[in-house]
């Protein structure tokens, strides 16, 4: 089953879980997914004998966890919570390890590109450095609170100066990198290794 599939399951047995009387649009909403799609997993669900649905008066419907159901949420449950282990511990790893490039090329002063988790694992990995972080550059996030303690800017012009930037953006990030790479140029990027980015230095371009 592919990680983005068993999110979604999880979510939806974790929704009719909390409330049985959901409405397909309810759950739908809560999941941040269309209704098409959430329609389509419950009818795999209730298939799989996941999730049995009752008619309720005024044509409701109420939608249980069988057993198989709860055991199918705790395993899936017990799957993220290893493959988030698995990330923090690699991304920490790999964070360290553009912060040892960052200090070995001088930089003394840099901006994180993509308000995501690696971004705070970066920021973690950074205190107690000489390395100072500008904050993060995110269009989309920009404005809001802060993560983790960095201020969340809308463009590079804000973060006022910088040696070079560090690619933590989750979506999208090889789009990321080569807008910055037209910008600034290859030598004041860097990025974790986790993102797969294709640079001159992987030798994929």
């Amino acid at each position: 089953m592919p990680p983005n599939e068993q999110q979604i399951i999880l979510d939806l047995l974790s929704e009719v879980h909390r409330d049985s009387r959901a409405t397909q649009r309810e759950i739908a909403t809560n999941m941040g997914i269309a209704l098409g799609l959430t329609n389509g997993y419950l009818k795999r669900c209730i298939k799989k004998g996941l999730i049995k649905v009752s008619q309720a008066p005024a044509n409701r419907y109420l939608y249980y966890l069988t057993p198989a159901g709860f055991s199918e949420k705790a395993r899936l449950t017990g799957d993220y919570l290893a493959q988030s282990f698995d990330f923090f511990r690699n991304a920490r790893s790999q964070c360290r390890d553009v912060l040892d490039e960052v200090t070995a090329r001088g930089w003394r002063r840099v901006a994180l590109v993509g308000a995501s988790e690696l971004a705070e694992i970066m920021a973690l990995c950074a205190t107690g450095s000489e390395i100072q972080l500008a904050g993060v550059i995110d269009p989309a996030a920009a404005g809001g609170f802060p993560l983790a303690g960095l201020p969340v800017l809308s463009s590079l012009a804000e973060a006022d100066g910088v040696d070079g930037v560090v690619i933590t953006a989750l979506q999208s990030a090889q789009a990321v990198y080569d807008s910055y790479a037209a910008e600034l140029g290859h030598q004041r990027l860097l990025a974790p290794a986790l993102l797969c980015l294709s640079t001159p230095e992987s030798g994929v371009r």
